[in-house]
């Protein structure tokens, strides 16, 4: 397992207390930012991730780290009667809210406060559970994959979304310069959080992908483990079973 990578290295907070601030104090610019950081390659991503869902015609999905509710927001199309998007901070939530709410999905999607390691939910609760760009905030990974493993149904399906690194050459050192150095300074031209944007590019960058999170998920309990690398291993989705 890589290092702990937190966002503020002069604080005296846990993980889980940074990632809420970090979340609450970007929130308001982090859609826009986002998709200009992924050139707007992320929503065609997710548009991947809401394929392998709706193969599998849940009834109820769980949408952890949701942030904004981008994902929740794909995820109805899924005609799915319950979603909820949990995240830890309130500052994307009541942005998520007023998006959900203008799409006139708010009886569909629940955006909730949550703990992705404590989950406010009962045993075998949900038939499809995903995490878009959020694992890798998790203060304690398999903790929290334990979690999900715990509320999601047996034979339910397991989608997580997340960064990766390109590991062929001059891919790999492209990405390298991009998330060091654009990525941050254009989080300090626009976000105003130059440290949020470091750490977003460093534990991208430190997060196991591949085969290496494929075999922490099966540790944990997971099966039929499988990923899916996209955009030539900028981004990989993860999927899996229990």
């Amino acid at each position: 397992m890589s290092k702990q990578i937190n966002p503020y290295k002069d604080s005296n907070l846990g993980k889980k207390e940074q990632v809420a601030q970090m979340f609450n104090t970007i929130s308001g610019n982090y859609d826009n930012l986002n998709r200009m950081i992924s050139l707007g390659t992320d929503q065609g991503w997710r548009r991947n991730v809401l394929k392998m869902v709706a193969d599998k015609k849940p009834n109820s999905i769980l949408d952890i780290a949701t942030g904004t509710g981008d994902m929740a927001i794909f995820l109805s199309k899924t005609n799915a009667s319950r979603i909820v998007g949990l995240d830890l901070s309130q500052g994307m939530l009541d942005v998520g809210k007023v998006k959900v709410k203008t799409l006139k999905l708010d009886k569909q999607i629940e955006m909730i406060l949550g703990d992705s390691e404590n989950l406010p939910f009962d045993d075998n609760t949900f038939d499809a559970i995903t995490v878009g760009f959020g694992i890798r905030n998790f203060e304690t990974l398999e903790k929290g994959l334990a979690e999900i493993l715990r509320v999601l149904k047996p034979n339910g399906i397991f989608i997580i979304l997340e960064t990766s690194v390109p590991t062929k050459f001059p891919l790999k050192q492209g990405y390298n310069f991009y998330t060091k150095v654009v990525v941050p300074f254009m989080g300090k031209m626009f976000s105003k959080d130059q440290q949020a944007y470091e750490y977003l590019s460093e534990s991208a960058k430190n997060f196991p992908f591949g085969e290496e999170l494929n075999n922490i998920l099966r540790k944990v309990g997971f099966k039929n483990v499988k990923h899916h690398p996209q955009t030539m291993g900028v981004a990989t989705i993860y999927e899996s079973s229990k």
